[in-house]
């Protein structure tokens, strides 16, 4: 029996990458194969899709706007988290449980609550259609989201650290910057990434706040119809695109991820 315990293994892999092989395979593809034939490959290989992609400035500035304000958000929202994170986890003040669970509810409501009162304030503050006015908006749910990550691993860092520093004759920002931030670097970059995956798929804001010159990547995808119907096959080559940076983030933070499963804060 051990000698088939890879098995199990094997076949969930498999079940998980079938429907990632299958977007693919069909990138590859016609609309009209698609639509007319099943194949594990493609009959009459094309990239025509992914031409379409990168020579039509609809589709691949999609993408550029849909990393921008992603990288944007990002950036904001563990710039925020840190100095807060950090004050949940060395002071205690009057509320500071209140407070901790109130950005946190802030996290938990769904996105299309917020939806209208963005869309009415941007418009009046001129920045709608901006990549600023997505990347705000995302921060409502990435920056309780970060604080409570780095709060945690900022707990686990003992204060004899902070106050060794102090009585070295460390201000308090060559510390926090040349000292505990790189204390901390894992649960920066566990931050980082789930800030990043959220603001990357995000679709209901994304698409509330934009019109032309910010539409993001999901936006474009969604408006894909012809008179013959959807194009299958541009939609499949634009959806394999967008698992790339994804892929790219989870790659360099890998590490990093197990240990925050190890710590047990994600």
């Amino acid at each position: 029996m051990k000698k088939y315990k890879w098995l199990v293994p094997t076949l969930y892999i498999i079940f998980l990458m079938l429907p990632i092989y299958w977007l693919i395979n069909m990138s590859f593809k016609t609309t009209t194969e698609i639509i007319n034939t099943y194949s594990l490959w493609p009959q009459k290989f094309t990239t025509e899709n992914y031409v379409k992609i990168f020579t039509d400035s609809t589709w691949y500035m999609g993408y550029i706007n849909s990393i921008t304000y992603t990288v944007f958000n990002t950036v904001i929202s563990v710039a925020a988290a840190l100095p807060a994170a950090y004050a949940f986890s060395r002071y205690k003040f009057l509320g500071d449980k209140h407070l901790f669970f109130w950005l946190l509810t802030n996290r938990m409501a769904p996105p299309a609550v917020f939806a209208l009162p963005f869309f009415q304030f941007y418009s009046s503050v001129n920045l709608f259609d901006t990549h600023i006015a997505v990347a705000l908006s995302h921060c409502l749910f990435n920056i309780p989201l970060a604080v409570w990550i780095l709060e945690g691993f900022m707990s686990a860092v003992p204060k004899e650290l902070d106050e060794t520093a102090y009585v070295d004759g460390y201000s308090f920002g060559r510390f926090f910057f040349k000292i505990f931030v790189p204390t901390i670097a894992a649960g920066i970059g566990i931050t980082m990434f789930f800030c990043f995956m959220f603001s990357w798929v995000e679709l209901l804001l994304a698409k509330t706040l934009t019109a032309t010159a910010a539409k993001p990547i999901a936006a474009t995808m969604t408006r894909t119809a012809s008179t013959s119907g959807y194009e299958l096959g541009l939609l499949a080559a634009a959806g394999t695109l967008t698992i790339i940076p994804g892929a790219i983030v989870i790659y360099f933070v890998k590490n990093y991820i197990a240990k925050g499963f190890a710590m047990g804060r994600v």
